[in-house]
């Protein structure tokens, strides 16, 4: 798994306490749940509480939410779990690993249908389903930087992986369009957005993000579910940015047609990076996590710029790798992430209080939160070599015993988090990847042998080259 190395956490992470979600000042949580009217008008069939509205609320209850505990864990990669993604009917669930394999589960069995060698070099970062299209196509990014498809059979083999672009850098998130079986987007460090067609055979470039003419490394990228053509990106500094592909002009406002920062964040000289942001259901709010800092809500319904958030979630911990972020709920009721102390973290939106926490990973980190799209289940990851699978089937609510002593503990440990070396961090990463590059070079003109690969591999590997780095073999996750 990526890790923000040589970012060092900002003053005011360190000057402002640390508030608490859930204090006796937050707004109280409000639950509309009510069973024996919900599950009575499910048995007579009323349109107002049909068995798709039941399912609905369900998934938006705070009693539900009460309740995940985990349902199943699946066993089969042997690195770190970076990407998640349900298919459209919610029957599978795509993983990605620092492995290079991606699993296609049958997660319902808790077992895997079967496996493949995604063709990435180095970690992959994310794996999709591209929509429409029978889950015949796969698309995936990694650190080698290169955006890949995976030709699915609907007999449960992969016909063959083909590549479609590459970055200059570690790719690492994918942003599907809700209307398209065909378009979606990719971003990465060389902070380039790519629009790729599949039925093109080259990437459209259509923005490049700076900040005061730096380039800024993205880490997040997400389409509006509601107008495809905006969306949105996250990386290396404190703003959220949001685009309209139909129009970006470099000349005006470098193409950016909103842009949100927490007001605490504007004109100091943090550190804080936006590892990852995306929509809610219906376009109208995006969600952005900091490293080393907390969650901010913004209103995408502003216009331009806006330092104003609408809701701040706190008592996780962001730092030691790239954490993503996601709502949970049929309209987006709760704020899910992870955290480095190895739990998953659950609050409820309006009220910003944590209503269930749990422990997802062994090793210590969670990463990835994915919900299925039509039940009340999550899917996590982390540092930990397998995928865990959480429902509501617990017969008790969750007391959230421990809570206040792990916010503590989290608190603590950012607040009193060394100071990183004064080298500065991006000329360190030019000097590695410079270094990295050479030492390929040299190998692979020691070890040339003509006849050992087609012209096809030694054409991609070439690429490959420009593309990303650690083209080595797979590099095991490390926190900053």
């Amino acid at each position: 798994m990526m890790s923000l190395s040589g970012v060092k956490p900002h003053d005011d992470a360190k000057n402002t306490p640390c508030t608490e979600s859930g204090s006796a000042c937050s707004k109280p949580v409000r639950d509309t749940w009510n069973s024996v009217f919900e599950v009575r008008g499910r048995e007579l069939g009323c349109r107002r509480n049909g068995v798709s509205a039941f399912t609905r609320k369900v998934r938006g209850s705070v009693n539900f939410a009460r309740r995940l505990t985990r349902y199943a864990t699946l066993n089969g990669h042997s690195g770190c779990v970076n990407a998640l993604h349900f298919n459209e009917s919610g029957t599978l669930l795509a993983s990605g690993s620092d492995d290079l394999d991606i699993h296609i589960w049958n997660w319902i069995e808790s077992k895997s249908s079967y496996s493949f060698n995604s063709g990435h070099r180095s970690n992959v970062f994310q794996c999709k389903f591209m929509p429409f299209t029978g889950d015949c196509h796969l698309v995936s990014c990694a650190r080698d930087g290169m955006v890949r498809l995976a030709e699915l059979s609907s007999t449960g083999t992969c016909r063959g992986t083909k590549r479609l672009a590459s970055h200059h850098g570690a790719a690492h998130k994918l942003a599907l369009l809700s209307d398209s079986s065909h378009v979606f987007y990719s971003c990465g460090e060389d902070a380039a957005t790519y629009e790729l067609d599949l039925r093109q055979e080259k990437p459209n470039k259509i923005c490049v993000t700076k900040e005061n003419n730096r380039k800024v490394e993205l880490y997040s990228i997400h389409a509006n579910p509601f107008k495809s053509h905006e969306f949105v990106v996250g990386g290396r500094d404190c703003y959220v940015r949001v685009y309209d592909a139909r129009n970006i002009k470099e000349n005006v406002n470098k193409g950016i047609v909103k842009k949100f920062c927490p007001k605490l964040l504007v004109g100091t000289e943090s550190k804080a990076n936006v590892t990852c942001a995306v929509y809610n259901f219906d376009g109208t709010e995006i969600l952005a996590s900091y490293n080393d800092e907390d969650i901010y809500l913004f209103d995408n319904t502003q216009q331009e710029i806006s330092n104003h958030h609408l809701h701040q979630y706190t008592g996780h911990r962001n730092s030691a790798t790239v954490k993503g972020v996601n709502f949970y709920g049929p309209k987006s009721e709760f704020v899910v992430s992870g955290s480095d102390c190895g739990n998953v973290f659950l609050w409820e939106k309006d009220s910003e209080q944590i209503v269930n926490y749990f422990a997802a990973d062994e090793e210590g980190v969670v990463n990835v939160l994915e919900p299925h799209p039509h039940l009340a289940v999550l899917a996590v990851s982390g540092l930990d070599h397998s995928v865990k699978v959480f429902m509501p089937l617990s017969k008790e609510p969750s007391a959230l015993d421990g809570l206040d002593e792990v916010k503590r503990k989290n608190c603590n440990e950012r607040e009193t988090a060394p100071d990183e070396s004064d080298i500065d961090s991006d000329l360190f990463r030019l000097i590695m990847n410079r270094w990295r590059r050479s030492a390929r070079r040299q190998l692979r003109d020691s070890n040339e042998d003509p006849g050992s690969s087609s012209s096809e591999d030694s054409d991609e590997i070439e690429e490959g080259e420009e593309g990303g780095e650690d083209r080595g073999g797979p590099a095991q996750c490390t926190q900053s």
